[in-house]
């Protein structure tokens, strides 16, 4: 096992995995471990599921990993990610819903996003003007100082594609979301000049999926996120989970045959849209019809 860990719930899921995976190993059942170990049955089933926010203590971590017969090294790696878990910078942001806090802890470890946009340009490429008027459409009653500091909050977000590693974005963008003016033409001709910058970056693929590509594997879903480590059968390294926006809450999926359905949908959707030269060309469109 390798300790990649994380602050929040992407290291709670690295952890709870491995606890999975040490007992399936065994064969013991969560009674057989609870009772072995000295705790209740409870503690082991909230010690496997990463949605808990309960604080995760290293001794307990040590009792249910030595009695599913982990080795010294499994042990220590359980131990050390246990102590990794200090908050990430969003946890004390004021800005910041709890229901991000998954997102914004799954996206500081994960190795690639996959995006499908089909309202709105994707918060890991909207430039400031744009988040702005989005956040006063959406929070008109929230205040001015508000209303910036979750700007602020979704710009310090987008380090990860600057980061070393960074974290690999591709995605598949409804051609729709250039025609929905936001902000006005200024703040959507800065918008496309951004996108077709960072499309140009080796770690960002963008592809447009044209209106006239018709129906297509999403049907009449929304936005959605696939974030992604690939673990090569390492649970203290993989992580992998889809992430639904919905109205202020998020829906958070990580049941092996939900991600890969989703993984499958998105491999649909990159096939129907337009290459990422193509898409570059559309782009340009966009930008020059704005201002016929």
């Amino acid at each position: 096992m390798t300790v990649r860990g994380s602050a929040g719930p992407a290291g709670r899921m690295q952890i709870a995995r491995a606890l999975r995976a040490l007992r399936t190993r065994t064969g013991l059942t969560q009674s057989e471990v609870a009772k072995r170990a000295g705790v209740s049955v409870g503690t082991v089933n909230r010690y496997e599921t990463w949605q808990d926010r309960a604080k995760l203590r290293v001794p307990t971590v040590s009792a249910l990993a030595d009695t599913c017969g982990a080795t010294a090294q499994e042990r220590a790696a359980l131990v050390q990610l246990v102590r990794n878990q200090e908050n990430g910078w969003w946890m004390d942001h004021p800005a910041v819903p709890e229901v991000m806090d998954p997102l914004l802890s799954f996206e500081d470890v994960a190795e690639y996003e996959h995006v499908f946009a089909n309202a709105l340009v994707p918060g890991l490429l909207q430039t400031r003007n744009y988040a702005l008027a989005l956040h006063r459409a959406q929070d008109a009653r929230g205040g001015a100082d508000l209303i910036e500091n979750k700007v602020d909050a979704r710009i310090k977000r987008q380090a990860i594609l600057d980061r070393s590693p960074a974290v690999h974005l591709w995605v598949v963008l409804d051609e729709a979301v250039l025609r929905r003016t936001v902000g006005g033409d200024d703040v959507m001709a800065e918008q496309i000049d951004h996108l077709q910058s960072m499309a140009r970056r080796p770690n960002v693929d963008i592809q447009v999926l044209r209106c006239a590509a018709g129906a297509h594997a999403a049907g009449s879903g929304g936005h959605f996120l696939i974030l992604g480590r690939d673990d090569e059968g390492d649970p203290l390294s993989g992580v992998n989970v889809v992430y639904l926006e919905l109205h202020k809450r998020g829906l958070y999926l990580d049941a092996p045959d939900e991600v890969q359905g989703y993984k499958l949908m998105f491999d649909y959707l990159r096939a129907q849209a337009a290459d990422t030269s193509a898409s570059l060309d559309l782009l340009a469109a966009a930008r020059q019809e704005l201002f016929r």
